[in-house]
């Protein structure tokens, strides 16, 4: 453990995880976010593959679009910013459009947890109180992040509430296999396979209808391998984020295959495993575009639109809103417990 620096007077601390294959996490404790993921190709060649910064202060910037954070108290949108549990209406931050974003203007992502060391895994804990940007209960969040030899970072979030709230995480890491600093050249060159036949359709501010529909003969069929610049530019809104519908494990607490996903001239490949109902599929669309505008990340790399993609395993979005969607309220008793998988190696 190295302290990474302060926020508002308190200590952030960064941890790093190491197997006996030379593969290392870093993880820091504002956000519980995962800053870099180092990890071989196949001629050894060590690079780190997620997107992020140098600093705390990169990490406290505007420009930060929540590299590598766990996002909370609710992963991705919430239509109109408001909902009902129990017969009761409660309105929450707006931070995009009429919208809620990925926990609100001060979400879990932008907090610091508490960190501990158990065994060989990094325990960060955070406290979340009644009202915290206008969602009821308070709720105490873990996010375990472990790293086995055979190249698996395993990263479990659970959840308990006194009272009924909608709780939806996920960890929101940015990856390009070729290496961070590569963007859309590179990352246009890798092969996608998803384990899915549905996504969830949306409006034009990326609310979902309600509608679940077949990927077939459409640009969201992704179940073939499927290089991600071949289809990228026939994608509405300017590349992916949807959200695929997963097929559920018949016991929550086991996890199921997600997608795999190859960057061929290195070999690097990236298998993900999930007990969520969904998966967001993004491709880095709101990075900017132009050298004076780029965000400015590790080693002073330049990451533009498209440079990584995201694979954040939660449940559909906004489904606190529409009936038809999986339960997203965790009630007092129960425990969520959300488990993601994210399994690095080669490919010859």
């Amino acid at each position: 453990m190295t302290t990474w620096g302060t926020v508002n007077g308190q200590e952030v601390k960064k941890f790093t995880l190491k197997n006996k294959v030379g593969q290392e996490v870093d993880i820091v404790t504002y956000g519980a976010t995962v800053t870099a993921i180092r990890t071989p190709d196949k001629h050894g060649n060590i690079e780190d593959v997620v997107l992020g910064f140098d600093n705390i202060e990169g990490y406290l910037s505007p420009n930060n679009p929540y590299f590598g954070a766990t996002i909370g108290r609710v992963a991705n949108r919430i239509g109109k910013a408001t909902f009902i549990v129990d017969g009761q209406r409660y309105n929450v931050s707006v931070n995009i459009n009429e919208d809620s974003l990925h926990g609100g203007t001060h979400g879990w992502s932008m907090k610091l947890w508490n960190a501990t060391v158990e065994n060989d895994c990094v325990v960060m804990t955070l406290i979340s109180p009644d009202g915290d940007e206008g969602y009821p209960g308070t709720v105490t969040a873990t996010t375990t992040f472990q790293l086995s030899d055979d190249g698996e970072l395993r990263i479990k979030m659970k959840a308990t509430s006194p009272k009924a709230t909608p709780i939806n995480l996920t960890n929101h890491s940015y990856f390009n296999l070729a290496g961070h600093a590569t963007n859309a050249a590179e990352l246009y060159k890798h092969v996608f396979m998803f384990n899915t036949d549905h996504w969830t359709v949306t409006d034009s501010g990326s609310i979902p209808t309600g509608e679940i529909r077949a990927v077939e003969n459409s640009v969201m069929d992704l179940r073939n391998a499927t290089t991600l610049g071949d289809v990228i530019d026939k994608v509405p809104g300017g590349g992916y984020d949807y959200n695929f519908c997963l097929p559920l494990p018949h016991d929550n607490r086991k996890i199921s295959f997600v997608a795999k996903v190859v960057h061929p001239a290195t070999g690097r490949r990236l298998d993900v495993y999930s007990n969520q109902p969904g998966v967001q599929f993004y491709t880095s669309n709101s990075l900017p575009e132009r050298n004076d505008t780029a965000v400015i990340g590790k080693n002073g790399a330049q990451y533009f639109k498209h440079a990584a993609f995201c694979l954040e395993t939660q449940n559909y979005p906004d489904a606190i809103n529409n009936k038809n969607f999986p339960n997203s309220v965790l009630r007092p008793g129960d425990v969520y417990e959300h488990i993601v998988v994210y399994k690095f190696g080669v490919e010859i």
